[in-house]
């Protein structure tokens, strides 16, 4: 078994810094980008973590951004009525346009983007339901596997990804009251 705080102890240079690691947590959310386009990038590791960090609680549960967490401030408004049509190619990812392509649409500097608790959910509620069109769902489950195997899919087949930011899905999966 992982003790995931452990790793990241021993890879931590700074002595203050590793005194956090000494801490008890409930819970261990990891959110990591998926990144296809880095050279080192493995559908096959990438769906292993997926099935190892499924519980926030044990080992740590995993939310990914599709593609990177930039997939956060994807929006040209709040709402954005275009949100679920927006898609991250292969192409823009390899040649790294897609960043300043986000900049280009949302609020800038980023600090402006989601300035309160209602933009905020918005945005929340937007990716919860383009993550249900994503995996062809009319409840409000998220099936953060599914999606993995649907974004994979469009990744192999037409070489894009649909933008989505999961790392929100964790105040819907473990404190929906927080959403109005």
């Amino acid at each position: 078994m992982l003790d995931l705080l452990q790793v990241l102890k021993e890879h931590e240079a700074n002595p203050a810094k590793k005194k956090i690691f000494d801490n008890h947590y409930s819970d261990i959310i990891l959110v990591f980008d998926l990144d296809p386009q880095d050279p080192r990038f493995s559908p096959e590791a990438i769906i292993s973590m997926a099935e190892y960090f499924t519980e926030s609680s044990d080992n740590g549960k995993l939310y990914l951004n599709y593609p990177m967490v930039e997939s956060f401030y994807h929006m040209n408004s709040i709402p954005d009525l275009s949100f679920n049509s927006y898609v991250a190619t292969m192409d823009e990812l390899r040649q790294g346009s897609y960043k300043s392509n986000v900049k280009k649409i949302c609020r800038i500097p980023y600090k402006n983007f989601a300035t309160t608790k209602n933009e905020t959910d918005i945005i929340i509620m937007q990716n919860l339901d383009k993550a249900r069109n994503i995996c062809d769902r009319e409840d409000f489950i998220t099936d953060t596997d599914l999606i993995l195997r649907k974004q994979l899919s469009a990744l192999i087949h037409d070489k894009r990804l649909y933008v989505l930011c999961t790392c929100v899905f964790y105040i819907r999966d473990y404190n929906p009251s927080l959403l109005s």
